[in-house]
């Protein structure tokens, strides 16, 4: 086992490293920019080190500042956590080289399942279902005509090296087609710093359903079950549930075994989630593979009552997985809430100081979160600052605990979408399980206000 682990993030999930290091006995290093001198990870980390400005580009995404502070610190492991250098292929090559062990897949699979277009392939090629579309990168606008007059319209142009969003474009007729390849290719450049793009169709209204994976270097490979991820905006999840109401017993097997085919033929190893995308007919098609630890891997935990991360942390050590699928057991139902320092209409950044911070508890209720009464949101990073998670016997009874729950989380000083998220857990629609990736805009488009029936307002708890 790792006798020090460097900790190449910030926020909570650098704090949820910690405390999984902590019960393993491992002592930590937190990496922090200028911004982020007084962050709780760096409060409770055993040791700490500057790596730079507040940039990301400066700090949290320099490579050779991680790799100094690894090395004056007698780290013996890197844990990427989410986000930054967490799919970097070239940041776990460099671990290597430096005996480092990088806590996630290797470059190879990392490279592999980052291009998007020979992910598609090497998943065809094992029997997991793709949605139709191109089998390589387009260099051109004629060849993205050629796949679209093959797959017809609506159809969606995706940045081969693309995440978040960034480099697609949904394309209705021949008549938009031009231009949005012109700006995919232009925003997946400047992202990604590869403009490729490549073509699938595009699913109406369809769910966004992933499976939590976990593999050793011995050959063996489980599935954790699905977390539903259809709430969401631009791309960007903002509420997670397991299990999804929409799986049959025979279809929720159906897309596990494809998740373990998906892990079986890129000879997956550690973390990573399979994401599906489920359409109406119950047909579902693989779209990506994660290959990190998920910001909404909680519910997962609070199901299974499997810790993901010191399961990382153990395959990455060279154990074996301690349980085979069949002891993989499942109870209750989990909801994730994402709480964001954003305006709850606008999704505008509200970075600043939060005055007061009050958090909920009880039964069933966990909050994954580095925030605190008095701190900083810095402008420079990501916006959220908690994940509430809840827990119940079903899902009704996670519903409650979330409605109650967030009805007494207090940020003040800053706006934040918790009025969004009572919003959505009021609404009918969810209430039922009627989801899909078109939620959010319908529920926005209805014009509905506060129906949680208080005088809420943007800034403060509601």
């Amino acid at each position: 086992m790792f006798k020090k682990i460097l900790i190449a993030n910030r926020g909570e999930i650098a704090l949820r490293i910690i405390w999984a290091c902590r019960e393993l006995g491992i002592s930590t290093v937190a990496v922090y920019s200028e911004a982020d001198a007084h962050s709780l990870h760096v409060k409770f980390a055993d040791e700490d080190v500057c790596i730079g400005p507040a940039p990301a580009s400066d700090s949290y995404l320099n490579i050779s500042s991680i790799l100094s502070a690894a090395e004056i610190t007698g780290a013996d492991a890197v844990h990427p956590g989410y986000g930054f250098l967490s799919e970097s292929a070239h940041f776990a090559e460099v671990c290597e080289a430096c005996n480092l062990t990088f806590i996630g897949p290797s470059p190879e699979i990392l490279r592999l399942v980052g291009d998007k277009v020979r992910a598609r392939q090497t998943m065809s090629a094992g029997g997991v279902p793709v949605l139709p579309g191109s089998d390589s990168a387009l260099a051109s606008g004629e060849e993205v005509e050629r796949v679209a007059d093959e797959i017809g319209f609506p159809l969606i142009i995706k940045a081969v090296a693309g995440g978040g969003g960034k480099g697609m474009r949904v394309v209705r007729s021949s008549d938009g087609l031009e231009s949005a390849v012109s700006v995919a290719r232009q925003e997946a450049g400047a992202s990604f710093a590869d403009d490729r793009v490549y073509v699938e169709k595009l699913l109406e209204e369809p769910r966004h359903v992933e499976f939590q994976i976990m593999a050793d270097n011995h050959g063996n490979q489980v599935h954790l079950g699905e977390r539903e991820c259809s709430i969401q905006r631009r791309h960007q999840k903002i509420i997670e549930e397991s299990p999804s109401t929409a799986l049959t017993p025979a279809l929720r097997e159906a897309m596990a075994k494809s998740a373990i085919t998906a892990a079986r033929v890129s000879h997956y190893t550690n973390a990573g989630t399979v994401e599906f995308l489920l359409d109406r007919d119950g047909s579902f098609y693989f779209i990506e593979m994660n290959a990190r630890i998920q910001v909404e891997h909680p519910v997962t935990e609070m199901v299974t009552g499997i810790d993901l991360i010191k399961e990382q942390i153990r395959v990455a050590a060279g154990e074996t997985l301690g349980y085979s699928q069949r002891q993989v057991k499942w109870r209750g139902h989990s909801i994730e809430c994402r709480i964001n320092a954003e305006c709850p209409d606008t999704f505008v950044p509200s970075p600043g100081l939060i005055t007061s911070f009050h958090l909920p508890g009880g039964p069933g209720v966990r909050i994954d979160t580095a925030a605190h009464s008095q701190l900083n949101v810095s402008p420079y990073y990501d916006s959220m600052i908690a994940k509430l998670i809840t827990h119940g016997n079903d899902r009704a009874e996670a519903i409650f605990r979330m409605r109650r729950s967030l009805e007494v989380m207090v940020v003040e000083g800053i706006k934040t979408n918790i009025p969004l998220h009572l919003r959505i857990i009021n609404d009918p629609d969810f209430l039922i399980g009627r989801l899909s990736t078109g939620y959010l805009n319908r529920l926005l488009a209805s014009g509905d206000t506060d129906v949680t029936g208080n005088a809420a307002s943007a800034e403060g708890s509601a």
